[in-house]
C-alpha cells in the first residue's frame, strides 16, 4: 500500500474510505462506498471526472450490471430454460437481492448500488474500460449452500423465500451495517452472522475473488496500458480486498477458478438410492409378509402422502389444475429418482400453460413487494410453484415413510 499524506489525497477522496495499493506496475485506488449514500455517488462521479484513471473496476457481476442499467433485461429471460437447467435457486437468489434493493430504494429514496451504476456510466461516457470484478450472486449462493448441512440449506432456502415475500421496512441497524458493509451481507445478514461458512463465502471469499480479478487486469496483455485503476467497492470489502491485493502470491487465474468452482458431488446419489431401497423394500416386504392387502395399503399410503402434499403445495402456489395434477402424479415417483424433481416438473407445466408475458417480467420487481403480487405475477407464481411443490413433496416423503414404518413394525 502506498502511504499518502493529507496534502497528497485528492479532494474527491477526502472523507471517503479508501486504500491505495501498488502492485506489478499498477496503482489501484480502492474507493469504499456505501450502497445507500448519495455522497458515495458524488465521490464516484468526481473521481472518474478527475481524468486520472485509465480504467474503472466495479463490485458488480454481469447480471447485476444488466439489472441496474437495463430495465428490460428481465423480459429477455427464458424462464423455462432456467427451470430445465436447474438454475431456479440462482434465479431466486438474484430475485431476493432485487426485492431487498427495491425495499431500500422505496424507504430511503436512494437506489441501492447507484454509485456502482454511476461508475459504469461515467466510465463509458469517457470511453474508459470497465471491469466487472465481483462473482455472480447465484454462484455465491450455491457455494454457500454447498457448505451447509441439510438443515442449514433448509434454513437458507426458507430465509430466501421469506426475503422474497417480505414487504416490511428495513430496520435502522441493517441500514447502518449496509452503509459500512456489503449488499449481499445485508440481504443474507441473519445467516452470515450465525454461520461462519456463509460469512466466509459471502464476504471473505469475495474479497479474495475481487483482488484476483483486479490482478487479472494487469496480466491481460490487452490492458497493459492500464496503470491507474479506480476500483469502486462496498466499504466492507476495503480492508480484506486491499490485503489480498497486496499479499496474494497464487496466480490470479488459479484463484478465480478455485473460487468459481463448486464442491464436487458424489457421482452416486446415495441418499436417493437409500430412500428408494427403503421404500421399494417396504412395499416388497408388505406384499410378501402381509399379502396383497398390506402391500396395496403401503403403496396407497405412500402415493397419498407424497401426491396429495405435493399437489397441495402446487395448489397453494395458485397452480393451474393441470399443474396440480402433474404434481400429484410425479410426487410419489420423483423422490426415488435422482434426475427428477416434482417442483421442477410442476413449475415447467405451469410455465407452459401460463406463459409469462413481457408485462409480467416488467412488473416483477414491483409485484414481489406484496403478497398479492406474488400470486398475480406469472413469473413469481411459477417460482412459488417450484418451492411449494418441492416442499410439499418433501414433507410427504417423511410422512409417508413414517406411516410405512409404523405399518411394518407396528
Amino acid at each position: 500500500m502506498t502511504d499518502t499524506t493529507v496534502d497528497a489525497i485528492p479532494d474527491y477522496l477526502l472523507g471517503q474510505p479508501h486504500q491505495i495499493v501498488e502492485r506489478d506496475g499498477v496503482r489501484y485506488t480502492l474507493l469504499g462506498t456505501a450502497h445507500v449514500s448519495q455522497a458515495s455517488v458524488e465521490a464516484v462521479r468526481d473521481a472518474i471526472g478527475s481524468g486520472l484513471y485509465d480504467a474503472v473496476a466495479v463490485e458488480l457481476d454481469a447480471p447485476r450490471l444488466l439489472a441496474l442499467t437495463d430495465t428490460d433485461s428481465m423480459a429477455q429471460l427464458d424462464l423455462v430454460q432456467v427451470l430445465r437447467t436447474g438454475r431456479t435457486a440462482m434465479f431466486a437468489a438474484n430475485l431476493a437481492l432485487a426485492a431487498y434493493q427495491r425495499r431500500l430504494a422505496e424507504q430511503l429514496g436512494v437506489e441501492p448500488g447507484a454509485e456502482l451504476k454511476r461508475a459504469v456510466l461515467e466510465a463509458r461516457a469517457r470511453e474508459l474500460p470497465v471491469h466487472l470484478i465481483d462473482r455472480e450472486v447465484g454462484l455465491t449462493f450455491k457455494r454457500a449452500s454447498a457448505r451447509l448441512g441439510f438443515w442449514g440449506r433448509a434454513k437458507l432456502g426458507g430465509g430466501l423465500l421469506a426475503g422474497l415475500l417480505a414487504d416490511d421496512e428495513v430496520g435502522p441497524e441493517e441500514i447502518e451495517k449496509l452503509k459500512q458493509g456489503d449488499m449481499l451481507e445485508a440481504s443474507f445478514n441473519e445467516f452470515a452472522s450465525e454461520s461462519p461458512a456463509v460469512y466466509e463465502t459471502v464476504i471473505a471469499e469475495r474479497d479474495r475473488y475481487m483482488a484476483a480479478r483486479l490482478r487479472e487486469i494487469r496480466e491481460d496483455t490487452n490492458h497493459d496500458g492500464e496503470r491507474e485503476v479506480l476500483a469502486v467497492v462496498g466499504a466492507g470489502h476495503l480492508q480484506g480486498l486491499a490485503a489480498h491485493l497486496r499479499e496474494e502470491t497464487a496466480p490470479a487465474g488459479a484463484v478465480r477458478a478455485e473460487l468459481e468452482s463448486l464442491p464436487e458431488k458424489s457421482s452416486i446419489p446415495w441418499f436417493t438410492i437409500l430412500l428408494a431401497t427403503v421404500v421399494v423394500g417396504g412395499f416388497a416386504w408388505g406384499f410378501w409378509q402381509g399379502g396383497i392387502d398390506v402391500g396395496s395399503d403401503l403403496l396407497l399410503q405412500w402415493i397419498l402422502a407424497t401426491g396429495l402434499l405435493g399437489a397441495f403445495g402446487c395448489a397453494l402456489a395458485g397452480g393451474h389444475p393441470l399443474s396440480i395434477l402433474v404434481a400429484f402424479v410425479v410426487s410419489p415417483i420423483t423422490p426415488l429418482h435422482p434426475a427428477l424433481a416434482s417442483g421442477t416438473l410442476s413449475a415447467l407445466t405451469e410455465a407452459w400453460l401460463r406463459k409469462p408475458t413481457y408485462a409480467d417480467f416488467m412488473a416483477l420487481r414491483a409485484d414481489v413487494q406484496t403478497m398479492r403480487g406474488w400470486w398475480r405475477n406469472r413469473v413469481s407464481r411459477v417460482l412459488l410453484n417450484f418451492f411449494l411443490t418441492s416442499l410439499g413433496t418433501a414433507i410427504g416423503v417423511w410422512t409417508g415413510g413414517l406411516k410405512m414404518l409404523g405399518t411394518l413394525f407396528g
